[in-house]
């Protein structure tokens, strides 16, 4: 046979292969419907999200996804399902990386069908209560992040149309998130949905011309571009969650928890770290800091949402790098923008369990926090003590999984509700993979390390049972431990565990 410029091509070579002669100079083949090939010189840009979601082929069922990069300043959310109820969209599956405040329209889309089932891996405000009393059709999937990851790039959570909220892009797809006046540091979360989704669409409310520079999201994974008015609030990343401690106790247990990782040996060249971004986690890791300094020792690595805190650290010589999913305050979006040793990590490189090995793998020491802790050291920071829902995993159960040393720091109680109980409302990270709760009445270890209770001892740093811990709680609580809402309904949501296993169910609540 002759290909389209006459030259022979052998029928015996190519009729038993997928091989065919050349045609034109065309990226068309068989399957061009569920290619992702652009030819060039085919444009990128789109008028507005409505033409984004017709092109991308959006239909009744499909599933989208959002990158919480934003947190309770994201606009884009709200704005593509507020263009996909006009088009007459329903019974979309949604999978944020998180859902916040922000994102209260949600409740409305969910009520009206247009939003049927949800993935994600923390949930907060509004929505968590819709979810709650019922409100979704199915039951939601809340994951943990690098559970999320592994579902996506497995094709457990088939992405249909990822919606990257790029803070710069220019009209061909390359996006960045150091510049523009919604500027958000790394794009960790999103990474993975723009590498797996069928079709992706960056959204931005500062196009730059082509080349964007530097690009963390290239143009080969983009297929579409769409300016807004603005994608978000940069100023509402940071929220109350992410600001050092100054409250005594809270004080005194983060000096502690120092102290336990002093005593752990971990404190040695190389060692690597990650806080939570609560009070108290930060406060641990300015006292770390102040260990690390006094005794000249330079850390690998800092891990995680990043903070002010960890950016002092870097820049004060205590680490040799930050591996970075998530900026959550400013000062941290400055040091992505400037300092080659601050390095974007995707939420596959950071906790996928599925992967060759993810950096939660490497960490020496990670902090963190809980809602309930109970008797088997298995943590809740997904509902209240009520049932209501107030978070979910995140990371938690990622990087509690693969630290030397997953440290929980806790008050006893929330007010007058006991945080060590009996037996925690809603398991969330398992018992097995928690090493020390630290508290204000004193510290206990997992009896499963009984090489880090004897380094403890050895060390003078008093260690009680967590039964005891449980008794100091119960102790100051009287009758006054909040009203449980959890009806004997049906389930609304499942906790996943970081291998797509079931740990908890949640149940339906009465609203308040």
């Amino acid at each position: 046979m002759r290909n389209a410029l006459g030259r022979e091509i052998p029928s015996d070579i190519v009729g038993n292969t997928s091989l065919r002669p050349y045609g034109e100079a065309t990226c068309d083949g068989p399957e061009r419907s569920a290619s992702r090939c652009v030819v060039s010189g085919a444009a990128k840009l789109l008028p507005d999200l409505k033409t984004a979601l017709r092109e991308a082929g959006a239909r009744n069922g499909s599933t989208l996804s959002f990158h919480h990069h934003l947190r309770n300043g994201d606009h884009v959310l709200n704005m593509v399902l507020d263009a996909a109820a006009e088009l007459g969209l329903t019974d979309l599956r949604i999978a944020p990386s998180s859902i916040f405040p922000v994102h209260a329209k949600l409740v409305e889309h969910i009520q009206r069908g247009v939003v049927s089932s949800i993935y994600t891996a923390y949930v907060v405000g509004p929505v968590a209560a819709a979810i709650g009393a019922g409100d979704l059709r199915d039951v939601a999937v809340l994951q943990t992040h690098g559970g999320r990851a592994r579902a996506i790039e497995s094709g457990e959570l088939a992405i249909d149309i990822a919606f990257i909220a790029a803070p710069t892009a220019d009209d061909y797809g390359n996006v960045n998130g150091i510049d523009g006046p919604s500027a958000c540091g790394s794009l960790g979360y999103a990474l993975v949905d723009a590498r797996h989704a069928r079709r992706v669409v960056a959204v931005t409310d500062h196009l730059v011309p082509y080349p964007a520079r530097r690009a963390d999201i290239t143009q080969d994974l983009v297929d579409m571009v769409v300016v807004v008015e603005s994608i978000g609030d940069a100023a509402q990343i940071v929220s109350g969650t992410t600001r050092i401690t100054d409250d005594p106790i809270g004080l005194e247990i983060a000096a502690t928890t120092a102290k336990v990782i002093e005593a752990a040996n971990l404190l040695v060249d190389g060692f690597s770290f990650q806080t939570g971004a609560g009070g108290i986690s930060l406060a641990v890791a300015k006292f770390v800091g102040e260990r690390m300094r006094s005794a000249g020792i330079c850390g690998s690595f800092a891990a995680g949402g990043v903070t002010a805190m960890t950016v002092q650290m870097l820049e004060a010589g205590l680490f040799s790098c930050i591996f970075d999913v998530q900026c959550f305050d400013l000062e941290a979006i400055r040091s992505y923008r400037e300092n080659a040793d601050h390095q974007c990590m995707s939420a596959s490189l950071y906790a996928n369990p599925w992967n060759a090995g993810a950096i939660v793998n490497r960490l020496d020491a990670m902090i963190l926090g809980a809602t309930e802790v109970d008797l088997d050291f298995n943590v809740n920071v997904t509902t209240r003590s009520n049932g209501s829902i107030t978070g979910g995993s995140g990371g938690h159960s990622d990087t509690a999984a693969g630290a030397k040393a997953a440290i929980v720091t806790t008050r006893l109680r929330a007010g007058l509700v006991p945080k060590i109980v009996e037996r925690v409302t809603t398991a969330t990270t398992p018992g097995t993979t928690v090493d020390v709760v630290v508290t204000e009445a004193g510290l206990a270890v997992n009896p499963g390390r009984p090489d880090l209770k004897d380094r403890l001892i050895a060390a003078g740093i008093p260690v009680v049972s967590i039964e005891r811990l449980r008794d100091f709680a119960a102790a100051g609580s009287g009758s006054c431990c909040e009203t449980r809402l959890i009806d004997d309904g049906r389930v609304v949501a499942l906790q996943q565990y970081r291998d797509g296993t079931v740990i908890d169910v949640i149940r339906q609540t009465r609203r308040q």
